[in-house]
């Protein structure tokens, strides 16, 4: 794709599009740019950002987990001046509109939705990992739901996958699960089992207007992005 002086490049994890796009206007007025949101997913496959970003692809800012930017900063993809964290997520599960509310308050509530489940979505972000390999084994049942449990990839969402009924029960971070029509009873995870993520945002090393984008990162942490940022399901952890 060809990159030009008038545009201003994001690539962003799910957890954060919602409210990204909410202030594409704000960061268009900002920039002076227009916006061009390259890739909302963060995944393993050839438009994922990680692959997209070891490809050279040019991008202003980059907004993942914590954790995977850390990564990017490490491999030298992503400037570490500048980086900053900007919200916070909580994890939650969903059934299919029209089903009944699980009533998960517990582990033990969770425990008993899951051995009932008959299939069940985690995501290929850091929700998925966390679901897969510390939810099921501290709650004693990796053995028994792990086979029907499925990733969703390709930048699905894992809402929209029981929204068509091929899953009735499913894990992603709430502020991905909120947008999606077709499923109900949004629920956090138990406290005892919650994993908050933090979500940071960082300078592509390739971009080729770091003063844009560092005016971007400085908003997006600021009071004037918090309401829109609490408004997708997250937390604004800054201004």
């Amino acid at each position: 794709m060809t990159h030009t002086t008038t545009e201003f490049r994001v690539m962003t994890s799910g957890a954060f599009t919602a409210a990204y796009k909410s202030l594409i206007p704000r960061i268009e007025r900002l920039t002076g740019k227009t916006v061009v949101t390259v890739t909302t997913s963060i995944g393993t496959g050839d438009i994922s950002i990680p692959n997209r970003l070891k490809r050279g692809e040019v991008a202003d800012l980059v907004i993942v987990a914590d954790g995977v930017l850390r990564q990017f900063i490490a491999d030298g993809l992503v400037l570490a001046d500048g980086a900053t964290v900007i919200a916070r997520s909580l994890m939650g599960c969903a059934v299919r509109e029209g089903s009944p509310d699980p009533q998960i308050r517990t582990a033990d509530d969770l425990r008993r939705v899951l051995l009932a489940a008959k299939g069940i979505g985690y995501s290929a972000s850091e929700s998925g990992k966390y679901y897969t390999t510390e939810i099921v084994q501290r709650l004693g049942i990796a053995d028994q739901v792990l086979p029907k449990s499925r990733l969703v990839g390709g930048g699905e969402r894992v809402g929209a996958v029981i929204a068509r009924g091929e899953l009735d029960f499913g894990f992603q971070q709430i502020s991905e699960l909120l947008p999606v029509p077709g499923i109900a009873h949004i629920t956090p995870l138990p406290p005892e089992l919650q994993k908050a993520s933090l979500f940071t945002a960082g300078i592509g090393a390739n971009s080729p207007d770091r003063q844009a984008a560092r005016k971007v990162i400085a908003f997006l942490a600021s009071a004037e992005a918090r309401q829109a940022i609490a408004d997708s399901g997250l937390e604004p952890v800054a201004g």
